[in-house]
């Protein structure tokens, strides 16, 4: 027992690194720092995301008063003190009015920006639910109904984005191109596996790689086509069959003016955890910042390779730390409460069970996992038998309730960053 106490405090330290590493004002800094604002009429801040506070402070103490006007959209209660750009709170990850409200001032500010200014775009992860503004004649209810589907469908980012970029008028490229001929410079903390730039964020100022046919086939794909709101169905329909512009391509002559530059990402996370899980002296391997699919299944994955290092000393000899990033997705099948890192660790602690001197964590960087007030979760080999029932409690994806009985939920509060999640396992050597 002192040896997975050890454990698991050496586990919550490697994970703190990694948020650490991940502070999204420092990457805004210095990247700001190398830019030339001189040439510049107006500097107008716009974006979202849960990092855009600490994004925005950022920006406004290299710019100053260089900014002209701001607008960001934060998630309720992600909050900072600003003098020169206004926050705007709104819902996550299902969006609201408020949310509608701060989008569709920003593409009124893109849309006033001539070809002398700079609209400055800061996103980070959570942008694509905060910056909702539907297509006409798509109304927010009808758009959040398409996202709750998707959300519960298993669907992965990508598939979410395909979809939310066309039902939008401004992700997928649009708020670019509501801007030209402004010049844009987008900084942003990458939330998805491989930083495409289409992806994070929804892409509002990248080349759009994804068409109204592609939207369609992910509604079509979870079986969710017909469950569809009309105005969403027939918009795609229309889209697919050339009535519709699509969203811009590469190519398109706006984005000569239009410069994206990724400031942080999952990666730098993880090589700080390894870092310091080194320190820890723990023999330690990065696996893959790539990790997605079914939560279960990846879990058990994790739970395998802990068990061939306890037996087999493979790929690492005790004391061992691997570790992985990426994002996960879960096919809701219960009523219960989770997230996906809470339902990662529950999944894992179930085939970890009995097993001495193992920890699996898993957590969001951004302190928010699913529509709970934890980051994730932490289990040791003790788990299962110290609370029973832990395969009932994944079966109605209520991993919330199963942690937080024992105690074993990791709670840090909003960390204003966000590049996905981190998963940890730590075998301890022998007693």
């Amino acid at each position: 027992m002192k040896m997975e106490g050890k454990l698991r405090s050496h586990a919550l330290a490697i994970f703190k690194a990694g948020v650490r590493a991940a502070n999204p004002a420092d990457g805004v800094t210095a990247q700001l720092a190398r830019e030339d604002f001189a040439p510049y009429r107006h500097t107008y801040v716009v974006g979202a995301g849960k990092a855009a506070a600490p994004m925005a402070r950022a920006a406004e103490r290299v710019l100053g008063r260089r900014i002209t006007a701001g607008l960001l959209n934060v998630k309720y209660g992600h909050l900072a003190s600003l003098r020169r750009i206004e926050l705007n709170e709104c819902g996550h990850p299902v969006p609201d009015e408020n949310g509608v409200d701060g989008a569709r001032r920003m593409a009124e500010i893109a849309a006033s920006a001539g070809a002398d200014d700079l609209l400055l775009c800061l996103i980070s992860g959570g942008a694509s639910a905060l910056l909702p503004l539907p297509a006409d004649p798509i109304t927010l209810d009808e758009k959040q109904e398409v996202t709750k589907l998707l959300l519960a469908s298993g669907a992965d980012i990508h598939e979410i984005n395909a979809v939310r970029k066309h039902i939008s008028q401004i992700k997928g490229g649009q708020l670019a191109r509501l801007a030209y001929p402004a010049r844009v410079l987008s900084l942003l903390l990458s939330d998805v596996i491989g930083d495409d730039l289409d992806t994070i964020g929804s892409g509002p100022t990248a080349p759009d790689g994804s068409t109204f046919a592609d939207a369609r086939a992910v509604l079509e794909k979870y079986g969710i086509l017909a469950q569809a709101p009309a105005s969403i169905r027939d918009r795609l329909q229309r889209g697919s069959r050339g009535e519709i512009a699509e969203t811009p391509k590469r190519g398109d002559r706006l984005f000569a003016r239009v410069r994206n530059v990724v400031i942080g990402s999952n990666r730098l996370a993880v090589d700080a955890a390894a870092a310091r899980a080194r320190a820890l002296g723990l023999h330690t391997l990065v696996l893959s910042t790539f990790v997605e699919g079914e939560t279960r299944e990846v879990a058990r994955m994790h739970a395998a390779i802990a068990k061939e290092i306890v037996h087999a000393g493979r790929p690492l000899k005790p004391p061992a730390c691997v570790i992985t990033g990426g994002e996960t997705t879960v096919t809701l099948r219960g009523d219960g409460l989770g997230g996906r890192n809470q339902e990662f660790v529950l999944s894992a602690a179930i085939d970890i069970a009995g097993l001495p001197n193992v920890v699996v964590l898993s957590a969001g960087t951004d302190g928010s996992d699913g529509p709970t007030d934890a980051a994730g979760a932490i289990a040791d080999g003790r788990t299962a038998t110290r609370k029973p029932g832990a395969a009932e409690f994944l079966a109605r994806n209520d991993s919330y309730r199963y942690f937080e009985s024992l105690g074993d939920l990791i709670v840090t509060g909003p960390t204003n960053t966000n590049v996905m999640d981190v998963h940890l396992i730590l075998v301890g050597g022998h007693r």
